[in-house]
């Protein structure tokens, strides 16, 4: 092993969050376009009671899984989230393959809503946004001034992202704000102009499914609903507070996702009689905002809409670097992605890189973008699972299990996790399951994990040339003082007796 690359000083992020960044973070990450387009077709498939019972019992599941997340930032706050836990859970080969398909996870939505804010403006300004036809591909019309408004989107959220995350912490409370705001003025005010609200609404289930398979229709896309409150572990080693509240902010910021949820199905279901009002130029939701607040409510919900998709996009260019930084860090990754700005204190090859790699996506059309969030989504039940087996390992049923907490509610919440977490990757993996990945979908799966495989043979050597101890100290922060199986324990040592090897000036810029 090389001298040079085996005494590197850890490099670490500065703690700059603040609790109410934190869950602003986990709010806009999970809430974003679908929220304001889908309601439609969930009150199609569900009707708007079946769907909003499925959402929250869907984010019930969600924050028995944050729970888990919430163990694993108190004992390891540190960056890397799924990635990090992956290797507690089973090792470094796993911890790869986990973080392989999370990265391109976060990066393909930060992808979409810069796509998403292009689609937006379709709806709003057809006329000036359907000029200059390029090309179709999928089905899908590709125009030159949707290309350039994502370009510039995808390249503005890099430059805010690089300036600091006390700048894009900020941002993002603020975009938050407008965003729980905007969707509650439209809730209170289309519920006040419906005669019979409450009439209005039904048939509160589809007539053509039993309630049940109506609630699992939902429930089945529900953990795709919420993602993003995973992007907090990611932000764990800036969080200028006691980890402790993690997982609070997570639970807090997942009943406000249900609630933003459910207030855009209902007002889609409650302003006028089912049946009504058709779906015309604009979609369902935006239909009824329309006919029932006219053009302010519509500036209303494109605010709010917009908030939603900036809020998402600066969520997972967050979390996207800060895992490539961590993967770096652990040697999955070349060395350029652990270099930190000196100035901003940011992982800045790890934004560029995120913004080098979306910046082609607009040419590709939103239809082939979808393919790969799709298949991205088995990257995130991936590390759900892996979060939930580390919580479990590192939990303890009683006394009886020495050098571990003795948590057994906690551990009981791990185990349920994990099934859950299996389930999820099953709908996604299982043909004719209500959540199944498409063809396309399933040929770019498989070809990431070839890729991953090549990628993996290139860099195994370096990954796997650091010691058990140095993997630890890298990914971790911390040391080992006994040859206990550290996957399980791992001691932190106390700041005067840490073995901070000599640090490595070439890695900052």
């Amino acid at each position: 092993m090389d001298q040079s690359d085996t005494h590197q000083k850890r490099r670490k992020l500065a703690k700059t969050l603040k609790p109410s960044w934190v869950f602003a973070i986990a709010l806009g990450s999970s809430v974003g376009w679908g929220a304001f387009i889908l309601p439609g077709d969930w009150i199609g498939e569900s009707g708007p009671l079946g769907a909003i019972i499925g959402l929250l019992i869907g984010a019930l599941v969600m924050m028995v899984i944050a729970s888990s997340y919430g163990v694993m930032i108190k004992k390891f706050p540190v960056s890397g989230g799924g990635f990090t836990y992956a290797f507690i859970a089973a090792g470094k080969v796993w911890a790869f393959i986990c973080g392989w398909f999370l990265s391109l996870g976060y990066i393909s939505i930060v992808a979409l809503n810069a796509s998403a804010f292009s689609l937006l403006l379709k709806f709003l300004a057809p006329s000036f946004m359907k000029q200059m036809y390029l090309y179709s591909i999928a089905g899908w019309d590709v125009y030159l001034p949707e290309v350039i408004i994502s370009s510039i989107i995808i390249l503005l959220f890099a430059v805010v992202n690089s300036t600091g995350t006390d700048i894009s912490g900020r941002i993002q409370f603020y975009f938050s704000v407008f965003l729980v705001a905007g969707v509650f003025i439209l809730g209170a005010f289309t519920y006040g102009v419906a005669d019979n609200p409450i009439d209005n609404m039904k048939p509160l289930f589809s007539g053509e499914q039993s309630i049940l398979t109506s609630i699992l229709v939902i429930l089945a896309i529900a953990p795709w609903a919420y993602v993003g409150f995973d992007n907090v572990p990611q932000a764990a080693e800036e969080f200028n507070f006691s980890p402790r509240k993690a997982t609070m902010l997570i639970v807090a910021s997942l009943f406000t996702s249900f609630l933003i949820y459910a207030v855009m199905i209902g007002l889609t279901a409650w302003t006028f009689p089912a049946g009504s009002i058709a779906d015309g130029d604009l979609w369902l939701t935006g239909q009824v905002v329309n006919s029932a607040l006219g053009q302010i409510g519509l500036i209303v919900m494109a605010v709010a809409i917009m908030m939603g998709i900036f809020t998402g996009l600066n969520g997972f260019y967050m979390s996207s670097s800060r895992l490539l930084f961590s993967m770096a860090r652990a040697r999955a990754l070349p060395d350029m992605f652990r270099t930190i700005s000196k100035k901003n204190q940011t992982p800045v090859w790890g934004i560029w890189f995120v913004t080098l790699i979306t910046l082609p996506t607009p040419w590709f059309g939103r239809q082939a973008l979808s393919w790969i969030v799709d298949m991205s989504a088995t990257g995130v039940s991936v590390a759900y699972l892996f979060t939930c087996i580390a919580a479990y390992k590192v939990l303890a049923w009683g006394a009886e299990e020495a050098n571990r907490e003795i948590a057994p509610v906690k551990k009981a919440l791990a185990l349920f996790g994990i099934i859950a977490s299996a389930v999820f990757l099953l709908l996604l993996l299982v043909p004719l399951s209500p959540a199944s990945l498409s063809t396309p979908s399933y040929v770019l799966l498989v070809s990431w994990a070839v890729l991953g495989i090549g990628f993996y043979l290139v860099i195994q050597k370096k990954y796997n040339s650091l010691t058990q101890e140095e993997t630890e100290y890298y990914m971790l922060g911390k040391t080992i003082e006994s040859e206990i199986d550290t996957t399980v324990e791992v001691q932190t040592a106390p700041p005067e007796t840490t073995k901070i090897p000599p640090s490595d000036p070439g890695l900052s810029t």
